[in-house]
């Protein structure tokens, strides 16, 4: 967290993130993760499944959502816990791939230092993640 921000606040926003995704993109995290499933890269294989379109892997979007809050702390290492509800897939289209938007606000400041963020990630206008939600140690 930045040395210019004082004190930590219930109800506080954290600065907002808008990430593009692209198929490309994808095709990174895949090599990355070893999660080679086409329904991350061909529009078939997810309609063969009942998908509208190819769809990014659950946990990079977890990990994209994840960002806001160590960005905003500046130190990954404070995140002592982080959870979140998969509710829906970010349709990634071919040309203009998609846009995750994830925005948090600090739901409670605890005396151990501290503080529970609550986060809401959305693409295409649509919840994506529910129940998300990071735990971090405040910086003294």
């Amino acid at each position: 967290m930045s040395t210019d921000v004082p004190r930590v606040a219930k109800g506080d926003q954290l600065p907002e993130l808008h990430i593009p995704v692209s198929r490309a993109d994808l095709v990174r995290y895949a090599g990355a993760s070893g999660d080679f499933n086409p329904i991350h890269y061909s529009r078939r294989h997810a309609n063969e499944v009942g998908l509208p379109d190819v769809i990014a892997h659950g946990m990079l979007t977890m990990a994209l959502a994840g960002r806001l809050v160590t960005e905003w702390t500046g130190d990954p290492g404070s995140v002592l816990h982080y959870g979140v509800r998969f509710t829906r897939p970010v349709e990634v289209p071919d040309d203009e791939g998609a846009l995750v938007e994830v925005a948090g606000k600090v739901s409670a400041v605890h005396d151990d230092g501290t503080a529970k963020i609550t986060i809401t990630t959305r693409s295409a206008g649509q919840g994506v993640l529910g129940g998300a939600s990071a735990t971090v140690r405040l910086p003294e």
